[in-house]
């Protein structure tokens, strides 16, 4: 949630919340009428106490058509939050990003040399996908090498199951992992 959608959320909230609060004391008798009319003419009359009313009371219906009118969740596309929207003549798809991550993983983990693998997506202005890898590798990996298969194996993958474009891979490898040898006993 944008700032302003914050702000505007505490704004209306403490509103709601004086209105009730003096609604029900009218309500139990605890507050008559005549004292809040009386506290109003009398702080209307005074020219800065209107201003600032006047102030408040327009920052409030600003708050209230921007947030009514004007989304700020830049990260949804036709109501979808976490993942991306395909359409066809048939209906439409929404694959999440969690899926594309786990597809990212088990192609990763296909590597025999990749271990400790962690993923991220990112989803362009384009709709094309930025992809994240972290991993830490067998100590005997031809790291370039490595990195050139991966990336060119996730581009295809990706393309072939979801029909989505791979805009880059960006490889970080964490460490070298030592490779454990076992010893067979005689």
């Amino acid at each position: 949630m944008k700032i302003l959608d914050r702000i505007g959320l505490i704004v209306f909230a403490d509103l709601i919340l004086i209105i009730s609060v003096l609604i029900c004391l009218l309500i139990f008798g605890w507050l008559s009428p005549e004292t809040v009319y009386e506290f109003t003419k009398i702080a209307l009359n005074d020219q800065v106490t209107t201003n600032i009313v006047l102030g408040i009371c327009i920052v409030c219906i600003l708050l209230a058509l921007k947030c009514i009118f004007f989304s700020s969740d830049k990260d949804r596309i036709n109501g979808i939050k976490d993942g991306i929207l395909l359409e066809n003549s048939d209906g439409q798809l929404v694959i999440s990003k969690a899926s594309l991550e786990d597809l990212v993983t088990k192609v990763v983990k296909g590597f025999d040399s990749a271990q400790d693998i962690n993923t991220k997506i990112i989803v362009d202005q384009e709709r094309k996908l930025v992809v994240y890898v972290t991993l830490n590798v067998k100590d005997n990996a031809v790291i370039k090498e490595l990195s050139t298969n991966l990336q060119n194996k996730i581009k295809s993958t990706i393309k072939r199951t979801s029909d989505l474009e791979v805009k880059e891979v960006n490889i970080s490898i964490k460490e070298l992992q030592p490779q454990i040898t076992q010893k067979i006993d005689n």
